[in-house]
């Protein structure tokens, strides 16, 4: 079995737990959206489930499968789950989180002047990538049925990939592997109390 198959395994096996978790109430259920990975174009959807009175356990994910024009391209699939431990009360104020991420790209066209990510201008990359990190945040209470969060980590990444010559054509150059070390989460989240 592939990574994508097993992280695609994982993933629907921590969804299914979640929806029949055995004590679940109306505060301890968050349906959110992340605006800062929309901003990258990228639908996404988490679900946030409370463990205990200071510890809560959050899984986003996000696909973007578009293509713009002049064929840039930032397709991908994201999963991150995130155990998360609150310094006051679940849903309220400062948390400390671990979190592990897995995703598939294939992405080129993007004029990013950025480090590394300047090759994706003129290349084009189609892989997986794995890894974890820790992340600080906060969230503000707005009614009993909104929040609105803030996050931010770091971490690492193990990057398998192809590249390709162009964003859109072209036989494979070369394949190889990246060990990425830095940001790894950010978000600034609508969250929305099931009740």
């Amino acid at each position: 079995m592939n990574f994508s198959n097993k992280l695609k395994k994982s993933s629907i096996t921590l969804l299914v737990f979640i929806c029949f978790y055995p004590d679940v109430n109306s505060q301890e259920v968050a349906v959110k959206t992340n605006l800062a990975y929309w901003a990258t174009t990228t639908p996404n959807i988490g679900m946030e489930l409370a463990v205990s009175k200071k510890s809560t356990l959050d899984i986003g994910g996000g696909l973007n499968v578009f293509e713009f024009s002049d064929n840039v391209r930032f397709k991908h699939w994201l999963v991150q789950p995130e155990y998360r431990w609150w310094f006051c009360e679940a849903y309220n104020g400062h948390f400390l989180g671990v979190h592990a991420h897995g995703a598939q790209f294939n992405a080129g066209g993007l004029d990013i002047p950025i480090g590394r990510l300047d090759a994706l201008k003129d290349k084009r990359y189609e892989g997986y990538l794995y890894g974890g990190g820790v992340s600080y945040g906060y969230q503000w209470v707005l009614n009993n049925r909104w929040n609105l969060e803030f996050n931010i980590g770091g971490g690492y990444a193990r990057i398998h990939y192809n590249q390709y010559p162009c964003k859109n054509c072209g036989t494979k150059q070369s394949e190889g592997n990246y060990n990425y070390w830095g940001l790894t989460r950010l978000g600034i989240s609508f969250v929305y109390f099931l009740k």
